[in-house]
């Protein structure tokens, strides 16, 4: 391949072409290899690449740049379409003029897409980084999950998972295995419940260590899955499901090696890369989708960043200081959520340097939702996926030395998974993404996204009250939702306390609506210690209540002039009675 040695923009191209053909092809400019060719002019030389084939055929322009190509047994496809194609030559040799005759021009657009270098990307890092995070996820998920489990669907818990199970098992034979895929099914006793939690919080373990990361990866997934299919209400939030969809791709990311550095190369990047970043592609872009598809008034508007931060599931204290902007600011604010969510996520598929600024405002964006709300692990989660949007040329040089010099193992070989692998896992995510791959649904390797569709302009809360004799009504108070109105809303993200969420779900609906109240009331009227471990105050500790009634009060923030006088971050008044008055007779 001759071209020219004096034009700085073949100069970098031909470095990316190179990088791609490796050996199969010599390149040379044509200040140093004319001599060796007199039969060919000098103009043509300089106005375009020319290759010479060991059988003397000598092809120019577009033809050669795709017969180049066609070298890389993986890369034989544009030649195809250059011979077999009608209307493809002429396209190409046109475009090909094109930037040929306006070398200075494009030389400006590839440094601005590319920068100097426009070599392929290495994501060496970024995906060690990635795995490494996901293992930190899956460690939160695991943890979290786990110091609740037994209150939520243990033996004594609100929705016992063995009576889900049983049901299950009435109503269906054999497919339940593949209906509802869990461990479970081998046992669903307590004790089995908690090592399905900690055993998975073991695995992440030797994830962030690089230890078998396929495999530990895929028994995290497993593990996941199980406890996702008998966890009810109160594991189906779409962080859930998230995790399990970027689990899953993951396993296929990571390399096969027994012990991995954090530099290592040659891991299987390509396809299942791509398919993380379609993920995070189709979950921004579908949050903001939903938003204008429902034809919300709050949204349409621009007005829905108005009530956010007050009527949002479980507030900090930042949320109550942003709630207290002007309103043109919280319009802005929706305006440009709207711009990150709908037009940023193109960008991901741009070239470098394009790629890399969305991924930093994308990150920035997520960061700004962890100063203002408690979305668990859902954020961190959202920027692992973001981070595998930079390539190695974005770590910083001293950085970079450093690790490499820490980790680089040259002599070890690293083990990717056969392309015939990920491929099929390819076809599987392509094929359910289109809905003709029913069967894959229970194992969430892919789903669909979209938080807050319909804003609420109001926030409802559930206050639970006992009582011996129906005079004397005392309230139960919860860990981290709204209750007693002195008290400061607080950070617990990315700890997720499950049955808070549910309180604010159950909150926007009615008892009737919500199977698994009864089963709180309940449990109560008993004395669950399971289920009381999961609040912060138990009004009956010596016995529990003869009663327990449900109210329904309407919150709002304080404003700045009463809560300098009073202390108090809510006000509220009352609606009415969520449920019945309940005991156990």
């Amino acid at each position: 391949m001759i071209y020219d040695g004096d034009c700085g923009f073949c100069r970098r191209w031909i470095d990316r072409w190179h990088d791609i053909t490796a050996d199969r092809i010599e390149y040379a400019p044509y200040q140093e290899a004319a001599p060796r060719f007199p039969g060919i002019a000098k103009e043509d030389f300089q106005s375009s690449v020319i290759l010479v084939e060991p059988d003397g055929k000598i092809t120019k322009a577009a033809e050669a740049v795709f017969r180049s190509l066609a070298m890389v047994p993986s890369r034989t496809w544009p030649l195809w379409l250059y011979t077999r194609v009608p209307g493809t030559k002429p396209a190409a040799e046109w475009a090909y003029r094109l930037v040929a005759s306006h070398r200075g021009f494009f030389s400006g657009i590839s440094r601005v897409l590319w920068g100097e270098d426009v070599r392929r990307a290495s994501y060496f890092l970024s995906g060690s980084f990635f795995i490494r995070s996901l293992g930190l996820i899956y460690a939160i998920a695991f943890v979290s999950l786990g110091t609740q489990i037994l209150g939520l669907v243990g033996s004594g818990g609100i929705v016992p998972a063995h009576d889900y199970l049983n049901m299950i098992q009435d109503r269906s034979g054999i497919e339940r295995f593949w209906l509802l895929p869990t461990l479970a099914w081998l046992n669903s006793s307590d004790g089995f419940l908690q090592f399905l939690c900690w055993a998975g919080a073991a695995f992440s373990i030797f994830i962030l260590l690089g230890v078998l990361p396929a495999f530990f990866l895929f028994l995290s997934w497993a593990f996941y899955l199980s406890l996702l299919g008998i966890g009810g209400p109160f594991l189906s939030f779409q962080w859930d499901i998230l995790l399990l969809e970027t689990g899953f791709l993951s396993i296929f990311l990571a390399p096969l090696n027994a012990r991995v550095q954090l530099m290592s190369r040659g891991t299987s990047l390509g396809v299942i890369r791509f398919l993380l970043k379609l993920l995070l592609f189709k979950l921004l872009f579908l949050s903001g989708l939903v938003k204008l598809a429902s034809h919300d008034a709050a949204w349409g508007g621009l007005t829905a960043l108005r009530y956010h931060y007050e009527t949002q599931p479980l507030t900090p204290w930042t949320a109550w200081y942003v709630h207290q902007m002007p309103a043109w600011f919280q319009t802005a604010s929706c305006f440009l959520m709207f711009g990150v969510e709908l037009v940023v996520p193109f960008f991901i598929f741009f070239p470098r340097r394009i790629r890399h600024l969305s991924a930093r405002i994308l990150i920035g964006f997520q960061l700004l939702i962890i100063l203002t709300g408690n979305y668990t692990f859902f954020n961190l989660l959202t920027i692992a996926l973001c981070m595998l949007l930079f390539d190695d040329s974005a770590r910083p040089g001293k950085i970079s030395q450093k690790l490499e010099k820490w980790n680089t193992l040259p002599s070890r070989k690293v083990l990717a998974w056969p392309r015939v692998i990920t491929g099929t896992i390819a076809i599987l995510v392509l094929l359910a993404a289109l809905g003709v791959a029913d069967f894959l649904r229970p194992f969430f390797i892919y789903n669909r996204y979209g938080l807050f569709a319909i804003m609420t302009t109001q926030r409802p809360e559930i206050v639970l009250e006992g009582s011996n004799d129906k005079k004397e009504w005392l309230p139960y108070e919860f860990k981290w939702k709204p209750g007693d109105l002195n008290r400061r809303p607080a950070f617990v993200a990315p700890h997720q306390p499950r049955l808070d969420w549910q309180m604010w779900f159950a909150a926007l609906g009615n008892y009737r609506q919500n199977d698994w109240f009864i089963g709180l009331c309940r449990r109560l009227l008993e004395g669950s210690p399971d289920v009381l471990r999961l609040l912060e105050k138990d009004p009956f500790p010596d016995q529990p209540p003869r009663y327990i009634r449900a109210v329904v009060y309407r919150y709002h923030f304080t404003d700045p002039d009463e809560r300098k006088r009073t202390g108090a971050w809510w006000r509220r008044e009352l609606k009415g009675p969520y449920c019945p008055v309940l005991s156990l007779e």
